[in-house]
């Protein structure tokens, strides 16, 4: 069956290009002009798309607030995807996009094959998360008081759930994985398989943050996710 994607774009000629483009690839796009009625058919349905491509500038609701509503959704509706695209690729719209639960960013202009590339990404980290044929008590981590579900993609801190999108959740899994180890921004993002690596790209700091914020009890004085200065991040072993 293939993905179902919603491109939530006020250039009607962008969105026909877009879609024209990747359901070439086998993706059908549904397409909504505004960020009122994009967030309409995510809470009505009749079913949740896989993703969602979301522009910065919209007539109505700018595209940062309609990620932040989307992420304050119920349901599984809160946890879909998001590609955001930028204009010009200004760096602070992509910091307080990727802060507000966007999983991805694509700055403008871009090539279609870029666009394909980072979604074919997202999904297939989604599908991965999802499947595997390790035991059930091999899918869920513990660290005292923290808890991440590799088959539920669920992560709970003291019996409450930390609020995650779908990329820091793979990102808390790979370093997890690792415990005890020194990874580089370079190997994290490499273990989670899905972006091309620009060589100034700060996005993985912010997405950090964002996780830090979920699961630890002071994000200033984190725990669980240490910073190693000019290297990386490293996840601890020995917790609470």
């Amino acid at each position: 069956m293939s993905a179902q994607l919603l491109m939530i774009e006020d250039d009607a000629r962008l969105a026909q290009m877009v879609g024209e483009y990747l359901g070439q690839s086998g993706l059908q796009v549904a397409h909504c002009a505004d960020g009122g009625s994009g967030l309409a058919q995510l809470q009505q349905g009749p079913a949740l798309p896989d993703l969602v491509i979301l522009d910065l500038m919209l007539p109505d609701i700018d595209g940062l607030e309609v990620c932040r509503r989307i992420r304050a959704l119920q349901g599984p509706a809160a946890q879909v995807p998001v590609l955001m695209l930028t204009a010009k690729g200004d760096p602070m719209d992509r910091i307080i996009g990727l802060e507000l639960g966007a999983d991805d960013y694509l700055p403008k202009p871009f090539e279609p094959r870029e666009l394909l590339a980072r979604i074919r990404a997202i999904l297939r980290r989604r599908a991965d998360g999802a499947g595997g044929a390790s035991a059930p008590a091999a899918q869920v981590l513990r660290f005292g008081s923290l808890e991440i579900d590799r088959d539920a993609r669920t992560v709970t801190v003291g019996g409450q759930p930390a609020d995650l999108t779908s990329y820091q959740f793979d990102l808390l899994v790979a370093l997890a994985e690792r415990a005890g180890r020194v990874l580089t921004r370079d190997q994290i993002m490499e273990a989670v398989r899905g972006r091309e690596l620009e060589a100034f790209d700060r996005s993985i700091d912010v997405h950090m943050g964002r996780i830090r914020a979920a699961i630890e009890a002071d994000p200033k004085n984190p725990r669980r996710i240490l910073t190693v200065r000019g290297v990386g991040y490293v996840f601890a072993k020995q917790q609470d």
